[in-house]
């Protein structure tokens, strides 16, 4: 449901300020003073990940260049896909070549790749972003990652001079669930995990039991905490599906 979707600075209201929004704060704050971060920002579907982003944007004074990525074919492949993605930041940014685009984002104090390139659908309706063309493509998807971290890695000495913030999820679908590979999936997701902090810094939003109900109730005040602890056992401690269960069930309104 898009209403629970975050995709810019000003969405983000009543907003609760958990031990995991205090991490990205913390590091959000320190990007001013060092350059040269890659920080990738990992969790569970609907744990609002771009809530404790642009939540965090919103309080600092950082410039921050938020790109957006339109796909217009699902099948696509991670050629055309990758091609797309610097056509989109060349054009953007104002440069003819894809060097010359490490020396325009070091202008910046980070780069975020967020809603905007995961999510794009939300912002309209006749294209998608992604996250969709991934989750759609499956297997045939991984090639694309594979580039970008070869990409990565042929220009650690031009990313020296930029922070790269990047929402995270590798997401597969099973029996019409959405799951990711970082975070739901046990030892394998720690495997994952564990071999990406070599490379690069890792935030993963979690919340307990008592942040969850009262990130809920802070939308939903006419719900009782036992409700949103029933929810919790059916749902996990994911806020963004009890949002949408709540609404579903009718049992109260969510604040505007």
């Amino acid at each position: 449901m898009a209403e629970y979707r975050v995709q810019s600075e000003g969405d983000s209201n009543d907003f609760v300020f958990t031990r995991s929004f205090r991490k990205i704060y913390r590091m959000f704050r320190s990007l001013k003073n060092k350059k040269g971060r890659f920080v990738l920002i990992i969790g569970t579907p609907g744990t609002g990940k771009s809530a404790n982003i642009y939540s965090a944007l919103k309080i600092l004074d950082l410039n921050v260049y938020d790109p957006t990525l339109f796909l217009d074919n699902m099948n696509m492949n991670s050629s055309e896909v990758f091609c797309e993605f610097f056509k989109t930041l060349r054009l953007d940014l104002g440069v003819k070549t894809d060097e010359e685009i490490y020396q325009k984002v070091a202008e910046y104090d980070a780069v975020l790749l967020a809603d905007k390139v995961l999510d794009s659908e939300f912002l309209d309706e006749n294209k998608f972003g992604l996250s969709l063309w991934t989750e759609n493509n499956g297997i045939r998807a991984f090639p694309f990652y594979l580039k970008v971290f070869r990409e990565y890695l042929k220009h650690r000495g031009d990313l020296e001079k930029v922070n790269v913030v990047i929402q995270t999820a590798f997401m597969i679908k099973f029996r019409g669930v959405k799951y990711d590979l970082l975070t739901d999936f046990s030892i394998l997701s720690q495997i994952f995990v564990f071999l990406m902090n070599l490379f690069f810094e890792l935030i993963r939003i979690s919340y307990s039991e008592d942040e969850t109900v009262q990130i809920v109730l802070n939308n939903f005040p006419d719900v009782g905490e036992e409700e949103v602890r029933s929810c919790i056992v059916t749902y996990g401690c994911r806020p963004r599906f009890i949002f949408e269960a709540l609404e579903k069930m009718g049992m109260g309104k969510k604040r505007s």
